[in-house]
């Protein structure tokens, strides 16, 4: 089995569903006392948040970088970035390491394609929505990315970093989630990508009118599937 190198933290309260996600994963598959081989390096996120606040994404990077060139030395074999906003500095990371990242937009564009969905809504930081770094990753493979509008993205954003990366859920911030979900469906929108680590803890499918596609389920099954060596 090879060795997963999580870079945790951005929040730690999806931190945690990683580690569980990606270790039923391994349970499910090899069953017995097996679990997967994980280090981890979780940062302190509020100097990253300030940084991405600040734009200042050099700095976040080199953050994020040191982690990652700590976890290869130390035995990973791959890199997991444990957040959507954060595979924006992917390539600044990339250049540090020679183990490869796993991309969070690979894998919920490999669950949506398998599914047969082209047409997807994205839920997201306003980092996220706003600049192209998933949602291009996500048009390279042939899908077609629908957005909420500019005031919608505010409500996602604030909910993220004022509620869900606080461990808060609030089921009126659910209830705005969907109906934001709802305007994407009436856009056109075959599914929806909760792209954001924290939303699922607040979006269930059951909540939703679309079929929901949970980037930290997706990542950690694919992060799983690699220490596994199993074929996509």
């Amino acid at each position: 089995m090879k060795t997963i190198g999580l870079l945790g933290g951005m929040s730690w309260e999806s931190t945690v569903h990683y580690y569980t996600f990606i270790n039923e994963y391994v349970k499910e598959k090899l069953g017995g006392l097996h679990s997967a081989k994980v280090l981890m390096y979780s940062v302190d996120f509020a100097p990253i948040a300030k940084m991405q606040e600040e734009d200042n994404w050099q700095a976040a990077g080199e953050i994020l970088a040191d982690a990652a060139e700590g976890l290869e030395k130390a035995g990973a074999d791959c890199i997991v970035i444990c957040a959507n906003t954060m595979h924006k500095v992917t390539e600044q990371i990339e250049a540090r390491i020679s183990v490869p990242v796993l991309h969070i937009a690979d894998a919920a564009a490999d669950a949506l394609l398998r599914d047969g969905i082209r047409r997807t809504g994205l839920l997201g930081t306003k980092y996220t929505l706003t600049q192209d770094f998933i949602i291009k990753k996500l048009q390279e493979r042939g899908l077609e990315v629908i957005l909420p509008d500019g005031e919608d993205i505010d409500t996602v954003n604030d909910i993220i970093y004022g509620e869900l990366c606080l461990g808060v859920i609030n089921d009126a911030s659910r209830e705005k989630y969907c109906r934001i979900i709802k305007k994407m469906k009436d856009a056109g929108a075959e599914g929806v990508i909760l792209g954001c680590t924290e939303i699922g803890m607040l979006v269930e499918q059951k909540d939703a009118c679309l079929p929901v596609y949970d980037t930290t389920l997706l990542h950690a099954r694919m992060a799983a599937a690699f220490a596994l060596e199993e074929e996509k």
